[in-house]
This record gives structure tokens, sequence and C-alpha cells, in this order.
């Protein structure tokens, strides 16, 4: 279903019926003319057919990106600002065409999408706004020298988003990346398409330079690999699973060393003690549980509960997680939760829960897949579970949390709290703020909430994840502008002519007040 590619009309509607990839500001079609098919979770039905970038077509996107940098990094702070501005404001007005591109890709209902739009929005708009932040610094240490440290742009950048919060991650790759002057090729997830070629739309709209964003439909294989591999590339951010982020790391350190930022999986603890904030504790652990039903890397899958409360926590949260867990219609108003991503997806998160009943383990809720139409499934409770039992140990992506109590003994819930390659967040419900403090600081994870917990997030605090959870950077803040830029030292002497003993010592080291200083 190709479109034209005039500027009549309206190119952000007209972007609703697109198919193609975004290469030097045109929407073409891929070079082998290959097409896969994006399946809607909730009928199980083809919801669009879209053409499939390969390594030809992440060539011609690097031959743009590569084309264009050198003007759009020569732009004064200010004016890349004005694009992202434009484009964050063209997304209000095109965020019902939003909400639906989400609906029928990945089944995400119509009220998380509008948060997530929303979220999209904003962000976008900081980092734009944070683009003139982007300085270095100055030194007089040493004499007859002032030395200054400045940041530039990497150049082409390399972004793969994953399928779980298609919009919000396009902005979290795109919004800092080129608001710090660098150029980008990047890959949607070939389950979710659609919100980046619409986002491809408003960039086209708003007359971003062509070249300056490149966007490719495509699987991990060949595009994500040839994108992580490309020579030319000289930075990738991935989010995703850990087994590809892997990949995405051992591709670039066998090609041109780029600098790789990776934010992947998790399995989250969130530790209720007996005098934490009772209803909010229930309410928040609900929503991090069935939040984007479970697709969400942070979620709280794992539970420590002290003994004293844990029979009415948990019967709270049973209660709490079977009114609100009931699984819908995403394209409803009302729908609170959706399907699961697809049928892959699907499955593996019913192999978790057939594992749970062969193992006999406490099924208090849920623990099956809900109809015969759609990849829908219950929110499920699973009590007592061992704490080497992979329920407990991997991440599941769906509505599955594993609910465990623990002694009067800080020291050994916060040892199995740690017990996991994962660290990306983490929980504490108290209203003893020196254990909620202490508590915080010894959990491993990049993220912490105290009386709070995923997905809630700041967007001046930096995000990412310790462990395998991440690696190489930081999201939102004024941390990520300063991770899609490189560092440069330029050292400036204050007389035109050399010192009468320059040819007596090539280097002359001296030390003063404890400063090693080396001058030329």
């Amino acid at each position: 279903m190709a479109t034209d590619n005039s500027s009549s009309g309206d190119p952000v509607a007209a972007g609703t019926k697109e198919d193609r990839l975004f290469i030097n500001g045109e929407f073409v079609a891929s070079v082998s003319g290959k097409r896969f098919q994006v399946i809607n979770p909730t009928t199980e039905e083809v919801s669009a057919s879209v053409y499939e970038a390969e390594v030809e077509d992440v060539d011609l996107a690097v031959d743009a990106a590569k084309a264009a940098f050198p003007a759009w990094s020569a732009l004064s702070a200010e004016a890349r600002c004005e694009f992202l501005v434009k484009i964050a404001d063209e997304l209000e007005k095109y965020e019902d065409l939003f909400i639906h591109a989400e609906t029928i890709t990945m089944g995400a209902p119509q009220q998380g999408s509008r948060f997530a739009i929303g979220m999209a929005k904003r962000y976008l708009k900081y980092y734009a706004n944070k683009a003139i932040d982007v300085t270095g610094e100055t030194s007089l240490n040493t004499p007859e020298y002032i030395n200054l440290s400045v940041r530039q742009p990497y150049g082409v950048c390399g972004g793969i988003v994953p399928w779980n919060a298609p919009l919000f991650m396009v902005v979290n790759k795109v919004g800092p990346a080129l608001a710090a002057g660098n150029t980008m090729v990047l890959k949607s997830s070939e389950k979710s398409p659609l919100p980046a070629i619409l986002f491809a739309s408003l960039c086209r709209k708003v007359g971003l330079p062509k070249g300056v964003l490149n966007i490719l439909n495509g699987f991990g294989r060949p595009c994500g690999e040839a994108i992580s591999k490309h020579m030319d590339i000289r930075k990738i951010s991935f989010t995703g699973s850990v087994a590809t982020g892997r990949a995405v790391q051992k591709a670039a350190n066998e090609s041109n060393l780029k600098n790789v930022s990776l934010e992947l999986g998790g399995k989250s603890p969130l530790l209720v003690f007996d005098d934490a904030p009772f209803e909010k504790a229930v309410q928040s652990a609900t929503f991090s549980i069935l939040y984007n039903s479970g697709q969400v890397c942070m979620a709280s899958t794992r539970i420590y509960v002290q003994q004293g409360v844990a029979p009415k926590f948990i019967e709270a949260l049973r209660e709490s997680m079977k009114q609100l867990g009931v699984p819908g219609d995403p394209a409803l108003p009302d729908t609170k939760r959706g399907p699961q991503v697809d049928k892959l997806q699907f499955g593996r998160v019913l192999s978790y829960l057939d594992h749970a009943k062969e193992r006999g383990y406490d099924i208090i809720l849920g623990g099956d897949k809900v109809g015969n139409k759609g990849y829908f499934m219950d929110a499920t409770i699973v009590r007592d579970v061992p704490e080497d039992d992979k329920l407990v140990r991997e991440e599941i992506f769906g509505p599955v949390v594993v609910v465990n109590t623990f002694t009067d003994d800080e020291d050994e819930v916060l040892r199995r709290a740690n017990d996991t390659e994962f660290g990306l967040y983490a929980s504490v419900f108290t209203k003893d703020i020196s254990r909620a403090m202490r508590v915080a600081k010894a959990l491993e994870a990049a993220a912490v909430g105290v009386n709070c917990a995923s997905p809630y997030m700041a967007i001046d605090m930096p995000m990412g994840g310790w462990k395998q959870s991440g690696m190489g950077g930081r999201d939102f803040s004024k941390h990520c502008l300063e991770d899609w830029t490189e560092l440069k030292s330029v050292f400036i002497s204050l007389y035109l002519e050399q010192g009468s003993n320059w040819n007596q010592s090539w280097f002359q080291f001296c030390v003063k007040d404890r400063i090693y200083i080396c001058r030329i």
C-alpha cells in the first residue's frame, strides 16, 4: 500500500496507511521488496503488512545519516531544539492515531497508551531543552595554559527499540541523540513497527532535514545485526532482552568497537515490612505487576512480605489483582489490561504457569489463559516459591508475580532480594525512614522506590541497569545527553614562543600542591 510522498493533504494521517522504510527523508520500499505481517494480538488477525529492511537498506540509511551529520551537528543547540519541540507539538495533535497504532500492534489499552504518549511528548521537550546544557569544563591548573574539555556528538548512531512501549522508546533514543547533534538509524520492533512509522511522518511534516533520522522496519537478523556491526555507526543504544543485548555487544566489539548502551531485563524485588503504608503498598504492587500486561522490564515480579503483615497483604493483593487484572479489548476506552503481545510471548508465559502447576506450587490467583481468541491470560499470583526456581530467577514478562515471606531478619530479605543477575529496579515499603534509607542503599539496583514502585520514574533522574540489566549509559536526566557525546580535551598555550629550555627537555614534570602537571 505505497503512498504518495507529496506534501499535499495530511502527511501524518497518510502515515497511518504507510508501510515503507523512512530513509533520507522519504518513505521508500525495501531493496529486496520483502514484507512481513504484523498481527493484532486481540484478534489474531493481520493488522498490517510492512516492508522489511535488510543489510542493503541499512547501508542506504547509514549513508543518508552520514551525509546529514555535518550540517545537523553544525546547527546551534537552539535550532535543533526547535525541530524536536515541533515534533512534540505535532505528537499531541495526532495522539489518537498513535494510540490506535499501539493498540492494533501490541495490544496496549487506550488508557496505557495515552499515558505513555503523554510521557513521550514531555520527555521529547525535556531532551530538547537540555541540549543547551551539553557543555564541557575549563582548567587553569597548568601554568601558562588554559585547558578545556568539550562534548561533541559521535556522528551516526544506531538505535534498536523494543515492542512494549513503541513510541516512548523511539523518543528515548531519538530525542537525546538528535538534541546532542547526532544523526540516527533506528530499527523498530517487528512486533510493533507502526508507531515508529507514524513518528517518521511527524518528522517529515515539521521539515526535519533529510537523513537526520532514518527509521527501518525489520528483524534482529539481518537488520539489527547489520546496524550493530556497521563500521560507520559510532554508537548504538539498545533496549530489550539480555540475550539480544549480548549479541549487540558482540557485534559492536567485532566490528569497530562502537560505544554501546544497553538497557535490558529485570526481576525487580518489592519488599513490604510490617510497618508499611498498607493500602499504598497493595495499590503500588498491583499497578506494577499489571501495567502493560506485565510486559515491563522493571515490573515488581518478586514480592517479599514480612510475616507479621503477610496474610493480610497477600489477601488484599489477591483481591486487588482480581478486580483490576481482568483483561479485555484494548480498543475499548475502559479496558485496563490487554493481551500479551504475540503468540510466542503468550506461549512463553503459559509455559511458566505450566511449570508452576507441575511443581505443585500454590497458585492463589489465575494461572491460565482467558478465552479462545486473542492472547489473553489471567493475572497470576504464585506463593512460596523456592528461591532457586526459574519463576523467581527468570524474567517472565507477563502478569505473573511470586510472593514469598520473610522474618524479622533484614539481612535475610536483602540477601534474597539481591540474589539475582538483574539490577534494574527495587522497592521498599516502610514508615521507618532509617530502615528505608538503609535498605535503599543495600539493594543492588540502579533505581529504588521508597514507598513507591515501578514504573514510577522522574524525568530528571537517570534510569538504567546494574548487573545484567544494563551497561554503558543512562536514560533521562542530564546524564543521558552526555552519553550521546564524546569528550575531547583541548590544551591552549598562552604563549606563541617556546621557552628557552624547550630543546633541553621535551617533557617537564613538576609537582605543585599535589597536582601533577605536564608541560610541553
